[in-house]
């Protein structure tokens, strides 16, 4: 994995830590982060983000804890892949955070061999799929019944990736 911090222009990427836990399960309470990241509560907060501290960037902006990000590369050589997921507070939107957070980690994920970044967000998550787009991710495809939803009922996923071929030093910064 990548030496952290990363550091960009708006964002730090960097390990979690105790003080975290709080700033995260505010966030993932927000009906507009909850809605696709269900079911956190602290406990769980707690087990993935702070007990496996090596797959996880807490998403720093101005020294607050705007969201976080998994980075888990495929270990195995002969499909450099990682796959990333990530959640935004509300209040740290519309500054294309996101998008420097993912520049970011492609960046130190390239730099570490990884040839291909994937991601996987539900097929109605428009503002995230959007901003993925605008990064240059590419759709791949549809992942058919891909989420179980509170209610109980199935959703899809759609498929995207960037690769080292798009960006060979990795996709570019936003321009702040």
């Amino acid at each position: 994995m990548s030496e952290l911090p990363l550091i960009g222009p708006l964002v730090t990427l960097r390990a979690p830590r105790e003080e975290d836990v709080a700033p995260l399960v505010r966030i993932l309470a927000e009906p507009e982060v909850s809605e696709w990241w269900v079911g956190y509560d602290e406990p769980r907060v707690r087990a993935d983000f702070l007990e496996e501290p090596q797959v996880v960037r807490i998403i720093e902006v101005e020294g607050a804890c705007a969201g976080a990000m998994f980075v888990l590369p495929n270990e195995d050589p002969e499909y450099p892949t990682t796959v990333m997921h990530l959640f935004i507070g509300t209040a740290f939107r519309g500054r294309r955070i996101g998008e420097e957070a993912l520049a970011l980690a492609i960046r130190a994920e390239f730099a570490r061999g990884i040839t291909r970044v994937t991601l996987d967000p539900n097929i109605n998550n428009d503002g995230a799929i959007r901003s993925y787009e605008r990064l240059g991710f590419r759709r791949i495809g549809v992942l058919r019944d891909y989420q179980r939803r509170p209610a109980g009922h199935l959703e899809d996923a759609l498929f995207l990736d960037l690769t080292r071929g798009d960006f060979p030093e990795g996709p570019p910064l936003p321009v702040r």
